[in-house]
């Protein structure tokens, strides 16, 4: 695999970090800026949406940029978002660096996928973007358990100020190894972008993306105050249990796309999300029993960013087939179906521990990702009259 990949996966990581360290943060802002759950949880939300604007949006704009300068214009948005955060006085700041951030996180990610893809044989496509998205597992094992720790002993806005050195690091790291010579996309037409949102076949898959995401995200949003409220875990356990849920995820990231190399996307994510389905109802049972509860989540992790590298190839392949002038625009789109899943589902996460409590959580997250199971098996059906008439 070559070195570029390593550089968008070193920035993946610091990007996954400022994602995802605020589900071990919001008890902590919630109680440092007095507000409520939901209140804290809902940064989660506006993050997810500052993604879904700029990975369409703003990867249209600049798709004749050279890679490599993009790439570095977006880790330079992405570090100064951060020291904002860190030096954010009160709520309405920490929202507008956290959008900031969410805007580079968009394009990075919709780009980071087709460089990754244009870098490897076809049959490799999906262990590519696994790697590269590997950063955000990393990420989940390491920075966010840290992240957390940090945010818990010396406060949130510190944990900002750890996650800026991070995005330098990134920065660095992708001027030093991301070539300068890949060239920039000619940036796609008015009407190849709308073909990109109007596709019938295409809008099945980023639905696909925004409710497996959005089931998971109900109630991983709470994780934090789920372990110590309901299964009875001190702060400083939650930390470890993250750790935990990080290494799960990095090694169901891996799994999940050699899983999608060799038996293809759809199948692969038909089985993910059934199995998803099926952990979410059982943590529905066990998110009061303490140990239970944490075997429960240890083994959700496997499944729950599994569904990553399948669902992005796919989209990819399908892109190339239906609307080829506009492959980055179409991966973009994908990038941000999976953040306005984030942002349904912690907004739904939010209303359900608001109206009636953290216990209900789960399982309203396992109705959401069935939806999703049975769509994936629809375009998995559209799939085969196509393939025969290739044939």
């Amino acid at each position: 695999m070559p070195l570029a990949l390593l550089a968008l996966t070193v920035s993946a990581f610091a990007i996954g970090t400022t994602e995802f360290v605020i589900v071990g943060l919001v008890p902590t802002i919630a109680n440092q800026l007095a507000i409520s759950l939901p209140s804290a949880g809902l940064l989660v939300s506006i993050y997810a949406l500052g993604v879904a604007v700029g990975a369409p949006v703003l990867t249209a704009l600049t798709g004749r940029f050279p890679r490599k300068q993009l790439l570095v214009a977006l880790m330079v948005l992405f570090t100064a978002g951060n020291v904002l955060a860190w030096q954010a006085p009160d709520y309405t700041t920490l929202v507008i660096a956290r959008l900031l951030t969410g805007l580079a996180h968009g394009v990075f990610f919709s780009i980071g996928s087709t460089i990754a893809t244009s870098l490897v044989p076809k049959e490799k496509a999906a262990s590519a973007i696994a790697i590269m998205f590997g950063g955000l597992t990393v990420a989940l094992v390491t920075g966010v358990p840290l992240g957390t720790f940090i945010g818990q002993h010396f406060g949130w806005r510190e944990t900002f100020l750890a996650v800026s050195l991070l995005g330098v690091i990134a920065l660095v790291t992708s001027l030093l190894l991301v070539p300068s010579n890949i060239p920039g996309r000619a940036s796609a037409s008015l009407s190849d972008q709308l073909k990109v949102l109007t596709h019938p076949r295409l809008l099945i898959i980023y639905a696909v993306t925004a409710l497996g995401y959005g089931g998971v995200f109900t109630a991983f949003t709470f994780l934090a105050p789920m372990m110590q409220d309901l299964a009875g875990f001190s702060p400083n356990a939650v930390s470890w249990i993250l750790l935990g849920y990080g290494i799960s995820v990095a090694i169901g990231n891996i799994w999940g796309g050699k899983l999608a190399d060799k038996h293809g996307a759809v199948p692969a994510l038909k089985f993910i999300f059934a199995s998803l389905v099926v952990l979410l109802m059982i943590f529905q049972f066990t998110a009061s029993l303490q140990y239970a509860a944490l075997v429960t989540v240890l083994v959700m992790g496997i499944f729950a960013f599994g569904n990553v590298p399948g669902l992005q190839v796919y989209v990819v392949q399908k892109a190339e087939l239906y609307t080829p002038n506009a492959v980055d625009v179409a991966s973009g789109l994908n990038i941000a179906a999976f953040n306005i899943g984030i942002a349904l589902g912690s907004i739904i996460g939010g209303q359900t521990v608001e109206h009636v409590g953290l216990t209900q959580t789960p399982w309203i997250g396992a109705v959401i990702v069935l939806v999703a199971f049975l769509l994936i098996g629809l375009s998995g059906r559209l799939d085969k009259p196509a393939r025969v008439a290739l044939g």
